[in-house]
């Protein structure tokens, strides 16, 4: 291109790239849709912006390219406050200067595909759109309180610094893509977009993050679909959504999170569909408190957590748990108030009684364990036929299923003093009254409920009419109480 055929702003930046030199259009002259200047600043009003800060695309692609340069110093783009018209293409374009284009507007949205740039920098301008797939960013990428009313590309994107997108605004109506693509991208160092609002999905599937994942107080909406799609992503730090809102399923299905994955004080709504879904993950900590209980289901089937922060509060009507495995739970909660959790499957699963209650017996609560093994035997009642849940209701009402065996010496004291005022009042007749001992009514009641011990009373005498009816009874009860009492005892001391 020659000088010649610049503009005069054109002419300005062609003379400042040579050494770096920031050219800053801002306020630099009224637009004629405001001629007082009070709005000509916002991007938003760029195609306002008349030819004193307009550049053509064209020629900051012919400066990337074969711009001057001068001895001694670094060549860079750097513009402020100007109207780029016309597409940047710098596809497969190898740059090795700083691009920095804050505060712009652009008419067309940039092509990066397949090129290789040392930084770029589009902060705080408005685009509608960005086509950067399988770009690479050997240092950092800068779209901080950018707006976009069209999709972000970023596929494939190797940045070996961080990727910064602090209070970025994408939207992008009627569109069936996702708006921010970030699949299969690799990041040197931190994606940092607290903040971030994105109306429709954002897809990180695939994507390696060497260092933390921010996304507190973004507001991700994909309403009755998905807003967040991050299948298998891979982040070496935390992922973090702190005071999230998120309107859609967030898929996190394969993720490797060995710090923490941090949910406090989030929205999570996706009614009538799955809102969160952490199966088969690694996770370090995963934190689910201080807000609102989750508007859908919640599936955390076969996760692997080292410590599970979740507060009942949070824990909506719906959960999936099967083969979730935790070491930790945290805060620590009564049975009473954890146990529900386990009820909103849709079946029957042991394994997520047997988590509940190791967890308990890590930290020394005992009773608790104990509890939700009582719990645990009494949902499993109710999938077996009548006469195994008739054995139950036996179990459960005589001694806890052994896991109340105080409750059983109840059941022995209130028969015994029944038995022995009865009997007491009215003795039995002896079978061969010369040879009987003296008869003895808690004795002879004794003899009738322990099955094994006898005290000699029972063979001795003979009860008629009611009394013996009264015998059968206690000799029966004995049994049973006997049997439930073993089965129960079995059964702890096997768990222990």
């Amino acid at each position: 291109m020659e000088i010649n055929d610049l503009t005069p702003a054109e002419s300005r930046l062609w003379r400042a790239f040579a050494s770096g030199t920031d050219v800053d259009f801002r306020a630099a002259a009224p637009s004629a849709a405001d001629p007082s200047g009070a709005d000509s600043d916002d991007p938003a009003h760029g195609r306002a912006w008349g030819p004193g800060r307009t550049v053509r695309a064209s020629v900051l692609r012919s400066l990337l390219l074969d711009g001057p340069r001068e001895d001694g110093r670094v060549a860079a783009l750097s513009l402020t406050g100007a109207r780029v018209t016309g597409q940047l293409d710098l596809q497969y374009a190898a740059v090795d200067h700083p691009v920095r284009l804050r505060h712009c507007h652009f008419d067309e949205a940039p092509r990066f595909y397949g090129a290789r740039l040392r930084e770029l920098n589009l902060s705080e301008s408005v685009l509608p759109g960005l086509i950067s797939h399988a770009v690479r960013v050997e240092g950092v990428l800068r779209l901080t309180r950018a707006r976009f009313s069209g999709t972000v590309r970023l596929a494939g994107a190797e940045i070996t610094g961080s990727l910064y997108l602090e209070s970025t605004r994408i939207e992008t109506p009627d569109t069936e893509w996702p708006v921010l693509q970030l699949n299969q991208a690799v990041l040197g160092a931190d994606l940092w977009a607290p903040g971030l609002r994105a109306g429709g999905e954002v897809r990180l599937t695939g994507a390696r993050v060497a260092g933390t994942v921010n996304l507190n107080d973004s507001v991700l909406e994909g309403p009755g679909g998905t807003a967040v799609q991050a299948e298998t992503l891979a982040a070496e730090a935390d992922v973090l959504l702190r005071r999230a809102d998120v309107r859609g399923r967030l898929e996190l299905r394969g993720a490797r999170i060995p710090g923490r994955l941090d949910l406090s004080h989030a929205r999570l709504a996706n009614a009538g569909n799955t809102a969160l879904r952490a199966s088969s993950c690694v996770i370090g900590e995963l934190w689910l408190r201080e807000g609102p209980a989750v508007q859908g289901a919640l599936n955390l089937r076969r996760a692997q957590v080292d410590v599970l922060f979740l507060q009942p509060e949070v824990v909506p009507a719906w959960v999936q748990l099967n083969d979730l495995a935790y070491t930790s739970l945290i805060p620590h909660e009564p049975a009473e108030r954890r146990l529900p959790m386990l009820e909103k499957g849709d079946s029957y699963l042991p394994f997520t009684y047997e988590q509940l209650t190791a967890a308990y017996r890590r930290i020394g609560d005992d009773d608790a364990a104990r509890l939700v093994q009582l719990a645990k035997q009494r949902r499993r009642r109710r999938t077996l036929p009548w006469y195994g849940r008739l054995w139950g209701h036996l179990q459960d009402i005589a001694v806890g299923y052994g896991f109340r065996p105080l409750r059983a010496g109840g059941w022995l004291l209130s028969l015994l003093a029944v038995g022995s005022v009865v009997y007491g009042l009215h003795h039995p007749p002896p079978l061969k009254p010369e040879e009987a001992p003296g008869f003895n009514p808690v004795f002879y009641t004794l003899d009738l409920l322990l099955p094994v011990i006898s005290f000699g009373q029972e063979n001795a005498f003979s009860p008629k009419g009611g009394y013996q009816t009264l015998s059968y009874v206690l000799v029966i009860t004995g049994w049973i109480l006997a049997t439930t009492v073993i089965t129960g005892l079995t059964r702890t001391v096997s768990r222990q």
